[in-house]
């Protein structure tokens, strides 16, 4: 009896993220920053569910983190923690810490930017010139300057893509559940100023959270708002965007290019025809994830300050879905 008190009570972290050809390089990682940690794969058959203290999950077992009687504190091991709350058995009274990290957003921003610049120079079409062997000379129509990029969401991600993109010269402006004071954007918030904000952005990029209100909010109503031959990136969740609406609007002209990174289902499937659409970027949603070094540091500071009874931070609301 003596020996299980002493198990429950080491720490003990699980890990379901990568598969267990990523799981050496957690533990390379803790080591360097959590080495008094156990760590255990989730899949692993002598891990005892009630030496579990944390747990970091991309897409977690139904109902397996409620049998888990000493569970602490989970993280999703991405900055959105959907596949974690889709478990309908998710014990709510368990904080749920998102990894929305410095190193998460930097990223996130030079996606947009690498997005926006690909969108600006038509970079698929040189793409697919290239691959033909086929000289293909034309004069991209705008500058920076002169194309206005809208983001739909300006949390953390947000507001460092506007400041960056900012940098490269687009003008820049936000639009949000509640109205946002980021340098240089001007702020559209709610739903009364949802089809202005749209009708002037030349560039739409999504990083809204998942809520029942954002999905698909990237449709052909809201698609149909934007002028004619913009661009769209879509980084923020694949349930908010409708696929088919985007390939219309794409055939149609009324985009003129997309850059996509989020898919539902992920992986997009093989015989999508987004994958080889001349004015479509794919990518794996890989915007905005930090290393596993950068997350991992994070997670043992973050267990580290819980410890000592420090706030948590990047908590997730349940009630408000991020």
């Amino acid at each position: 009896m003596a020996q299980q008190v002493d198990a429950v009570e080491q720490p003990v972290l699980v890990v379901k993220s990568g598969g267990e050809a990523a799981f050496a390089e957690w533990q390379a990682c803790f080591a360097v920053h959590s080495p008094g940690l156990t760590l255990r794969h989730w899949d692993d058959p002598e891990l005892r569910l009630e030496a579990v203290t944390y747990a970091v999950l991309w897409d977690p077992t139904p109902g397996r983190l409620a049998q888990m009687p000493n569970l602490r504190l989970v993280f999703g091991s991405g900055a959105g923690v959907d596949n974690v709350v889709a478990d309908p058995d998710y014990p709510r009274h368990i904080p749920l810490v998102r990894t929305s990290i410095p190193e998460a957003t930097d990223r996130m921003g030079e996606y947009c930017c690498w997005a926006a610049l690909s969108l600006l120079k038509d970079a698929r079409r040189m793409a697919i010139a290239q691959g033909e062997r086929r000289w293909d000379y034309f004069e991209p129509p705008f500058r920076a300057c002169e194309r206005t990029v809208g983001i739909m969401g300006l949390g953390n991600m947000g507001e460092r893509s506007a400041i960056m993109l900012q940098g490269l010269g687009f003008p820049t402006i936000g639009w949000s559940r509640t109205r946002k004071a980021v340098p240089g954007v001007e702020s559209h918030a709610g739903a009364a100023e949802l089809d202005a904000f749209l009708a002037r952005t030349d560039i739409l990029i999504c990083l809204l959270p998942a809520t029942a209100e954002t999905h698909n909010i990237i449709g052909a109503a809201n698609l149909a708002k934007l002028p004619r031959g913009a661009g769209y990136i879509g980084a923020g969740r694949g349930m908010q965007q409708d696929l088919d609406a985007i390939l219309a609007a794409l055939d149609s002209g009324q985009l003129s290019g997309a850059v996509l990174d989020v898919f539902e289902p992920e992986p997009l499937p093989a015989e999508h025809p987004l994958w080889a659409h001349p004015k479509a970027i794919v990518t794996a949603h890989v915007a905005s994830l930090p290393s596993r070094m950068e997350r991992v540091a994070f997670i043992a500071a973050t267990i580290a300050g819980f410890e000592r009874g420090a706030p948590l931070p990047n908590l997730f609301d349940h009630a408000r879905g991020y």
